[in-house]
């Protein structure tokens, strides 16, 4: 187990809309940096398996999309959701379940979710390297408080979705401290 005390520093490959860029498609690349995404501001990030995954898409990006308004009104600048999947696959996942508040982060090379410690090999299902399921809450880069889903590991039989919900973020956030694993400013090295 590793004490992370900050998010790790990379570049984000990210899609833009970009009216200056001519057909169909008016969409460009844009890097974006952990110092862009987090430098200070507060920022609930959540990480899950994959877009377009059943508890992702029914539960886990819907609920935060419901309870943004509560979010910023606690003092929250932006939810990020977070997938070890490409620009182009978080955009069409937003499009398809209307996600139109919550800022959908590919990490396509899974580079933050391996320096968060949170890369756990999902072959078992046919997903290769993807993130395990947790949220945090981060206020100027630091990262302030981890809700980790129980059974960290590889080729995890079963996907939990038991504390890294948006209403165990949103109790903490308000002072009533959720029941469940909770692991502050905690990451596992996989």
């Amino acid at each position: 187990m590793a004490v992370i005390d900050r998010v790790p520093d990379v570049t984000f490959k990210t899609r833009v809309r970009d009216e200056s860029v001519p057909g169909p498609n008016p969409f460009r690349w844009q890097d974006l940096s952990s110092d862009e995404i987090f430098k200070g501001r507060k920022v609930v990030l959540f990480s899950l398996p994959g877009a377009f995954t059943p508890t992702c898409s029914s539960n886990h990006l819907p609920r935060y999309e419901e309870l943004y308004d509560e979010f910023r009104a606690l003092g929250v600048d932006q939810i990020i959701c977070l997938s070890v999947n490409d620009a182009f696959v978080m955009f069409q996942w937003g499009k398809h379940v209307g996600a139109s508040r919550v800022f959908l982060l590919p990490d396509g090379n899974g580079e933050f979710t391996r320096k968060m410690g949170m890369l756990v090999d999902k072959s078992n299902l046919g997903f290769g390297l993807r993130s395990w399921r947790y949220s945090m809450l981060v206020n100027d880069g630091r990262i302030e408080k981890i809700f980790l889903e129980p059974d960290f590991g590889d080729n995890c039989p079963i996907d939990p979705f038991e504390v890294s919900d948006a209403d165990t973020m949103l109790a903490y956030l308000k002072g009533s401290e959720p029941t469940g694993v909770s692991a502050p400013r905690q990451a596992f090295e996989g």
